[in-house]
């Protein structure tokens, strides 16, 4: 099982705090550090220190990192225009050394829209702009050096692009695409993705939303096997239940409800239960840690898991 860290920095981190878990996890071995991309807080508590742009983060963790992957679960369709973001990562892939991840969903939080003036249409709206975005993206990238890409799109139509910086990761920098939807989200990540992944599942939806997956892609003639399949899950580990106990209070959640829904426990039930999403056909597994300032904790999990 590939193992990574997952972090939520809208819940109350400074790009400190970030690079802070970023060095720790590359230090454990842990493969890839990603952040959600969002500008609001969710839920109670304060608002401060405030947001930190996802990608203009990333920017900066690829300058003070070596080895550890770094990307986003998901960025949002509705926050860039696809023909700059596809710069963004491919600046940020040179950055970088070639170690970083894009992943794109349509976005789902209508309180930060409004807090920042984003649009944020229907849902089929921002579906159609998913797709459009991994099209144009997609297109750029996989463009061959000196030629040119148009896209006849309704909302972002492209001339003629150069199709530049080239990405340093050939053929293109891994794309994500994640959710539980029926039929769209499966149909994209078939076309475009180079991982599928579902977030914060119970064990029981996992295999039916990567059949979907798989379905699609024999739908377009695609090796089902040629996708990752990932789960994100909380994590919370202790090595004995008053340690537990206390990470599970400082993110003000329960032990048992942990257990039930996330990789938690002592180590050998966070192991345990890491082999259940593989049975269940899980190669890669982030663990969201929501307590961004007890780097211990990733110290219990990377003796526990890797």
């Amino acid at each position: 099982m590939d193992v990574r860290i997952f972090v939520e920095p809208q819940q109350g981190a400074s790009y400190g705090d970030q690079l802070a878990v970023a060095l720790a996890a590359e230090r454990l071995g842990f493969s890839a550090f990603f952040r959600s991309d969002h500008y609001l807080r969710m839920g109670g508590g304060s608002a401060l220190p405030g947001p930190t742009d996802a990608w203009a983060t990333l920017a900066g963790l690829a300058r003070e990192t070596s080895t550890i992957r770094l990307g986003t679960l998901l960025s949002s369709a509705t926050f860039r225009h696809p023909g700059p973001l596809a710069i963004t990562v491919a600046q940020v892939d040179e950055m970088s050394g070639g170690r970083v991840e894009l992943g794109l969903g349509a976005g789902w939080f209508a309180e930060e829209h409004a807090a920042y003036g984003i649009p944020f249409p229907g849902t089929a709206q921002r579906f159609d702009w998913l797709e459009e975005q991994l099209a144009i993206i997609h297109g750029m990238w996989t463009t061959p050096a000196g030629d040119r890409f148009s896209h006849a799109g309704q909302r972002w139509p492209v001339v003629d692009s150069p199709c530049l910086p080239r990405p340093v990761q050939q053929p293109h920098p891994p794309i994500v695409v994640g959710g539980k939807g029926l039929r769209r989200t499966p149909a994209l990540a078939a076309r475009y993705a180079t991982e599928f992944n579902v977030p914060f599942p119970v064990a029981a939806e996992v295999e039916p939303t990567f059949a979907r997956v798989r379905g699609a892609c024999d739908a377009i003639g695609r090796d089902p096997d040629s996708l990752v399949y990932s789960v994100a899950l909380v994590a919370c580990c202790g090595a004995d239940e008053a340690e537990l106990g206390r990470r599970a209070a400082a993110i003000s959640r329960e032990p048992d409800e942990l257990r039930r829904n996330g990789i938690a426990g002592t180590p050998q039930e966070c192991l345990d239960r890491v082999g259940v999403f593989a049975e269940l056909g899980v190669t890669r597994l982030y663990l969201q840690i929501l307590d961004m300032a007890d780097l211990d904790h990733l110290e219990v999990l990377a003796n526990a898991l890797l």
